[in-house]
């Protein structure tokens, strides 16, 4: 991943999130889109109307994950290490990441948390995902990917990115970004530091998509902490 990350760690550092250059070809995109028809390679499906999360469904991949989705995984966490580093010494937190996803894995296996995470998701028209934050336990990376699979404006209209913060002391802020094929966006899993009249705050943040207007809609979800 040869890509300017001083640039991409000062976009997180002033907005939660960060869109990359490309990372998948098109043809990569419509055969990891594929993979959706394959419950075989998943190991649970989520209707998210049945839980109140929306409207739309998404499934979790199972053991072993699809080679393209491990090594995106494994590219990512060294580049995304350092920034969870530093988030964490300005928020006065402890770092207990190591320095690979090996270990971070296994550090989560042994707290209880052995679920693959990686998750494929597909909205058509009048689906949403409510604003909510990935978390499966206790152990938590501070920073997640999620890829656009298919085209805006092409496949489908709508369903944008949201990013909602909460900042210390004042109203919410709101940030929508529109995934490119291919492109992924980095953003805050749980809370970010901010600065404040005291130094540093965590600023709570959660994510959703809005309502897809028409289309189908694909994108894939890099989570960097395995479930309980």
């Amino acid at each position: 991943m040869d890509f300017d990350w001083q640039k991409l760690t000062a976009e997180l550092d002033e907005h939660g999130c960060a869109l990359t250059p490309p990372l998948l070809t098109p043809e990569q995109c419509t055969e990891i889109s594929g993979l959706y028809d394959e419950v075989h390679r998943f190991r649970s499906t989520i209707d998210m109307a049945r839980y109140r999360f929306g409207s739309g469904q998404y499934r979790y991949f199972d053991h072993p994950l699809p080679e393209v989705i491990a090594e995106l995984r494994e590219a990512f966490y060294p580049h995304l290490l350092p920034i969870a580093r530093d988030w964490a010494a300005r928020l006065g937190r402890s770092a207990p990441w190591p320095d690979t996803l090996d270990e971070w894995l296994d550090a989560c296996h042994q707290a209880g948390q052995v679920k693959p995470t990686p998750i494929l998701l597909k909205y058509q028209a009048g689906d949403w995902n409510a604003l909510h934050r990935d978390l499966y336990g206790d152990l938590v990376f501070p920073l997640q990917v999620v890829i656009g699979l298919d085209r805006p404006s092409v496949d489908h209209a709508g369903g944008e990115f949201l990013l909602v913060e909460q900042r210390p002391r004042a109203q919410s802020r709101g940030t929508v970004t529109s995934l490119p094929q291919g492109h992924g966006l980095i953003f805050t899993t749980r809370d970010r530091p901010v600065k404040s009249a005291r130094g540093w705050s965590a600023s709570p943040v959660r994510h959703g998509v809005s309502t897809v207007r028409s289309g189908l809609r694909h994108t894939l979800g890099l989570v960097f902490h395995d479930a309980a």
